[in-house]
């Protein structure tokens, strides 16, 4: 079985880490944010710079706690997208976030495990 890097030097990630409001349900969250994410109103889905799909990840230790992890080329394209998500989409999940922000951090992937390594 081919083994794939998990990302691309000279990408970046966007790592969103929040945690969910006090008595909101995970589950709940959960499935508002797959009906918003896998629908055709997510601009994100639509931009030649996303690289690989987000991944949202439930803390195992603390099922109110996530992070929301996805590869772009263009941080800035992303936080333009991110933009029109805030101030005019409004998904319904962004409220059930503690605090009300959805502001992701980004990073540059700065070393990848190259292809030849992962499949000699």
């Amino acid at each position: 079985m081919a083994v794939e890097a998990l990302a691309s030097e000279g990408n970046f990630f966007h790592i969103y880490d929040f945690r969910i409001k006090q008595g909101v349900d995970p589950k709940e969250f959960v499935k508002l944010f797959n009906q918003f994410d896998y629908s055709e109103g997510n601009p994100m889905h639509k931009s030649a710079a996303q690289v690989k799909d987000g991944v949202l990840v439930q803390d195992v230790k603390d099922p109110l706690h996530f992070w929301l992890i996805a590869e772009w080329r263009d941080i800035e394209e992303h936080a333009r997208i991110r933009k029109i998500l805030a101030e005019e989409i409004k998904p319904a999940f962004v409220g059930m976030i503690e605090g009300g922000g959805f502001v992701p951090h980004y990073g540059e992937i700065v070393s990848a495990t190259p292809h030849d390594i992962l499949n000699p």
